[in-house]
């Protein structure tokens, strides 16, 4: 099993602070409303930066706490649901405004939806076998997708960019990964589509759509098993865990899984109160917050969590985290 070590993280979010008092001007909704039902009070939205800007800034910030430079970079993975563009990929566009272009870099992305850092940072984990250094981000531009007249959707839902430098080191990893399909529809944006009688139709992406109670049984659901399987991995219990950063969506998901296990809130770290829900932003977020807040220091043993549209969830168990393998 690889050993690792996190030499830097970093984090961006979008330019504009929309509060729900700025939202009840738009949608049929209150301050009160929402933060009963998912403990948001704010999230930041994008209005001049594509989500590849946002993921240099969180890069640069992870470079500079790493202590490296840019051209010791040799993986770029970026982990999004809503890429500047079809082609090419967020990542190329990363590594060349990283000024890059020139360097021999395996740079690509990766779809997992709100899963998505979790899928890449395990992947990142795997190719430590062949490279020193590996740029993992989680970046989204979620307001290009959402629909601001739906106050379902558009309450919950904002922009940012989280991102690790990975290398080898002495940190034991446990991961669980899985995925069960959603022919359904249950968390979706429509693609584009197909092409009928050789006729030219407008290119257009559909909103985000999302039926809120399948997800929230699903969430807690999978977050729990997520949780009990990585434990029983390494042989540990919840007790034996210091922090859990889990996926930023619902204040009330995260609050009926540490229910259901027994697990004091304290433990599960949580910003979604000021970002909302960033996708596969989220994670590294909040990691790059705790350890900006000196949080990660004394922590030994950590788990990452989430879930996500696909339908995907996983979570990976980093043990001994803290101390010299947490970002300065």
């Amino acid at each position: 099993m690889n050993r690792i070590k996190i030499l830097g993280s970093g984090l961006a979010r979008g330019s504009q602070k929309v509060t729900n008092f700025d939202l009840e001007k738009r949608v049929e909704t209150n301050d009160e409303w929402i933060v009963q039902r998912t403990g948001i009070t704010s999230r930041y939205i994008s209005e001049t930066e594509n989500t590849s800007d946002l993921a240099v800034r969180a890069s640069l910030h992870a470079i500079e706490n790493a202590g490296l430079q840019k051209e010791d970079i040799q993986v770029i993975i970026v982990a999004t649901m809503t890429p500047d563009s079809m082609t090419p990929s967020t990542a190329c566009l990363v590594q060349a405004k990283l000024g890059l272009n020139d360097y021999p870099i395996l740079a690509f992305d990766l779809n997992a939806a709100c899963s998505g850092f979790l899928y890449a940072f395990q992947l990142a984990c795997d190719l430590l076998n062949r490279y020193e250094h590996i740029l993992v981000i989680g970046s989204e531009t979620l307001s290009k997708i959402i629909n601001w007249d739906d106050r379902s959707t558009c309450v919950l839902f904002g922009d940012g960019a989280g991102a690790m430098i990975v290398t080898k080191g002495q940190s034991q990893l446990y991961h669980y990964a899985n995925s069960e399909g959603d022919l359904d529809g249950v968390l979706k944006t429509e693609g584009l589509p197909l092409v009928h009688h050789l006729q030219n139709q407008l290119p257009t992406v559909g909103f985000l759509t999302m039926q809120g109670n399948d997800v929230f049984r699903f969430a807690v659901r999978v977050l729990k098993e997520s949780i009990e399987n990585v434990l029983e991995q390494a042989h540990l219990t919840i007790e034996d865990i210091d922090l859990i950063i889990p996926h930023q969506a619902n204040y009330r998901i995260i609050n009926h899984v540490a229910k259901r296990m027994k697990i004091d809130i304290s433990k599960f770290y949580m910003n979604l109160q000021d970002y909302g829900n960033t996708s596969a932003a989220s994670i590294p977020i909040a990691y790059a917050e705790a350890c900006e807040k000196g949080l990660m220091k004394d922590c030994k043993r950590v788990i990452l969590v989430g879930f996500g549209s696909g339908l995907t969830y996983g979570a990976t168990l980093i043990d001994q985290v803290g101390g010299e393998d947490c970002v300065k």
